[in-house]
């Protein structure tokens, strides 16, 4: 196995959470507070320490909101010096009594259970949305969106492109267009500042496209190959772009696109069942019939503008393999890579 690879959730939060150079140079090219709007979820918490862990001005606080349903969670993060609030951010009263800051971070939002609680889904994606994006109007914003507001892209074309029409698939796919356009539409009214951040397949041990195919072929179950093709990304990675994207973020024009693909290249699902199954000694189980269309992404804006060094394939396949051979704890939500009618 790869040396380093986290053997625990202690040392697997501080590699996700860990800044590099860039980060830290990045951070501190901006004055003020950072606040981050839906912390509580699967890669908030995270990205919140790496951001106090980035800001050696003691004076800048990182301020991380959500409804925290589990205290211990807003508990930890207090005890890595990031100040925590807990608030509903559809509620307007709530969102009006939060404290001013010039860098934002949107990441709330709904996915799962779109399909059975369309209206929660919207509220979530798209009323909320207006009301933080009215509530911190003047600041810097990195929106988090989705590359499912794409639709699917044939395999040929080699992923979607940050200018391309948006055709959504789906409930979910339609509120994060609706998210965006509203985020958009106020920042352009009020001369804002925003980015917005569209990720694809964030990947941690817990939860991902490579853990569930690695738990898959380590389990002896099939391997849908209808959707052929995904991009992955190593969380730490996407921790570290989101904070350095915050410098990016402009007043939006007309005709000018200020979304920004963030994922890792593009490769073949079978590619990485294949990788899990030479590190583990067995042989993947596969199903279905490849697609030629899917979820993909082209990269090539955000290796202009924000140049990274990704954590290896080999490396994430690895440290997947040691993790659930290891009974490291799953989040059991999986990602639904495959779902191809955009219900979720």
């Amino acid at each position: 196995m790869t040396t380093g690879a986290p053997t625990n959730e202690i040392e697997l939060d501080a590699l996700l959470s860990a800044p590099d150079e860039r980060t830290i140079t990045a951070l501190s090219s901006l004055s003020g507070d950072v606040l981050i709007l839906g912390a509580g979820g699967k890669m908030g918490p995270t990205l919140a320490r790496m951001a106090r862990r980035a800001i050696t001005d003691p004076s800048r606080r990182v301020i991380a909101v959500s409804r925290f349903t589990d205290p211990a969670a807003a508990s930890a993060l207090q005890a890595t010096g990031v100040e925590t609030i807990r608030a509903d951010l559809a509620d307007p009263n709530a969102v009006t009594a939060l404290p001013d800051a010039p860098n934002v971070l949107w990441m709330a939002g709904q996915k799962f259970g779109s399909t059975g609680d369309p209206v929660g889904t919207w509220t979530q994606n798209v009323v909320a949305s207006a009301l933080a994006a009215q509530r911190f109007t003047g600041s810097r914003i990195v929106c988090f969106s989705t590359g499912n507001v794409y639709g699917r892209q044939a395999v040929a074309r080699g992923g979607a492109r940050e200018q391309d029409a948006l055709v959504p698939d789906g409930e979910y796919a339609a509120s994060c267009i609706g998210r965006e356009r509203v985020f958009e539409s106020i920042a352009r009214r009020t001369h804002t500042p925003l980015l917005l951040y569209r990720l694809f397949y964030a990947c941690d041990l817990r939860y991902g496209v490579v853990a569930d195919i690695a738990h898959k072929v380590l389990h002896g179950v099939p391997v849908s190959l209808d959707t052929a093709y995904v991009n992955v990304i190593w969380q730490g990675d996407a921790n570290r772009l989101a904070l350095r994207a915050l410098s990016l973020a402009t007043v939006p024009t007309a005709g000018e696109s200020v979304a920004l693909n963030v994922t890792g290249t593009v490769v073949a699902v079978r590619d990485i069942a294949e990788r899990v199954g030479a590190i583990a000694g067995v042989s993947p189980v596969f199903a279905g019939t490849p697609r030629d269309d899917a979820l993909i992404a082209n990269t090539d804006r955000l290796t202009e503008r924000l140049p990274y060094t990704a954590l290896p394939l080999d490396t994430l396949c690895e440290w997947a393999v040691r993790w659930i051979r290891c009974d490291g704890r799953m989040l059991n939500k999986p990602t639904k890579f495959e779902v191809r009618d955009g219900r979720y």
